[in-house]
């Protein structure tokens, strides 16, 4: 498979739905205007055949509670801007102002020590976007931890989507903390199964710590192969459930119910590796680590799928 990139626009439309045009980053329509272990560093490859909440509240408490919070993400296809405005509603019930921005600013400050922890795994993950990904679609953005991994790459335009609108000054300062242009970065409020972009608009999608907290795995991911052109890659790093049998599986059982509550839907107990790889990529890496800050949320999942 040969990745094609095209130049994108320093435009940026107004918030809505959004398309793709072959001489631009893909783009919103004004919704006013709209009526309807250790990762091998050559385990993975872009072209060819691979080998290889939205962070949540407790989640982003990884490091000092014993419920950590995990993102929820993105998007549907091809939808007017009202069913879109619809599904994000429906799947991110709107939350008074002050709790979002609470949620926010404790993802912000909390999730330090998890992110130093995984760093090494999520650099060898990142480096295969490095010269071929100019258009990056990142679901449960957050407060923007990853945009340092590839920020710096020359050229590449970053579209990050969350349901939580208070995540986005956050993320903003993050792109200027790693050097990305912000003319070069777009936020936009939106959830997983509902991804307001154009089919086949961007070369990578990346998703860290998303799968577990969507409301429907399957649709969120059918919704990435979606916006991936032919050849594109998806980048993951999940949390999934522990071995049947095991101590760590059992407490996972009995707390993800409560998991669910604190954590704004987080499930404990889902086998997204597996759901991963029944989704129809042409090829999926998986592998796994646990993380000693990562306390209930291991093990963790993380590699690459081509579409």
């Amino acid at each position: 498979m040969i990745l094609h990139t095209i130049p994108f626009s320093p435009n940026i439309a107004p918030r809505g739905l959004i398309t793709s045009r072959s001489d631009s980053f893909p783009t919103r329509v004004n919704s006013d205007a709209s009526t309807a272990g250790s990762l091998a560093p050559d385990s993975f490859c872009f072209s060819g055949v691979c080998s290889c909440g939205r962070r949540r509240f407790v989640e982003a408490a990884v490091a000092t509670s014993l419920f950590p919070i995990c993102p929820s993400t993105s998007i549907a296809s091809k939808l007017p801007s009202d069913n879109y405005t619809t599904i994000l509603e429906e799947v991110h019930p709107p939350r008074p102002d002050w709790y979002e921005e609470f949620y926010a600013s404790v993802l912000n400050t909390s999730m330090q020590s998890y992110e130093d922890e995984i760093a090494g795994y999520k650099a060898e993950l990142f480096a295969e976007l490095k010269g071929k990904a100019q258009q990056v679609l990142e679901i449960g953005i957050g407060t923007g931890p990853n945009l340092r991994y590839y920020a710096a790459d020359s050229g590449v335009r970053v579209f990050g989507v969350d349901p939580n609108i208070k995540m986005e000054k956050y993320a903003r300062a993050a792109a200027v903390a790693a050097g990305l242009p912000l003319s070069n970065f777009e936020f936009v409020q939106a959830v997983g199964e509902a991804i307001p972009l154009d089919d086949a608009s961007v070369d990578a999608v990346v998703g860290t710590l998303v799968l577990c907290s969507v409301k429907d795995v399957d649709k969120t991911l059918k919704e990435i192969k979606r916006v991936l052109r032919p050849g594109g890659v998806y980048l993951f790093v999940e949390h999934v459930a522990a071995k049947d049998g095991t101590l760590l599986r059992f407490t996972q059982s009995i707390l993800d119910p409560l998991q669910q509550t604190l954590a704004d839907g987080c499930h404990l107990t889902r086998e997204t590796g597996r759901s991963i790889s029944k989704s129809g990529f042409s090829d999926v890496k998986l592998s796994m680590t646990s993380l000693s800050s990562a306390s209930i949320i291991n093990p963790q999942l993380f590699g690459i799928a081509c579409k």
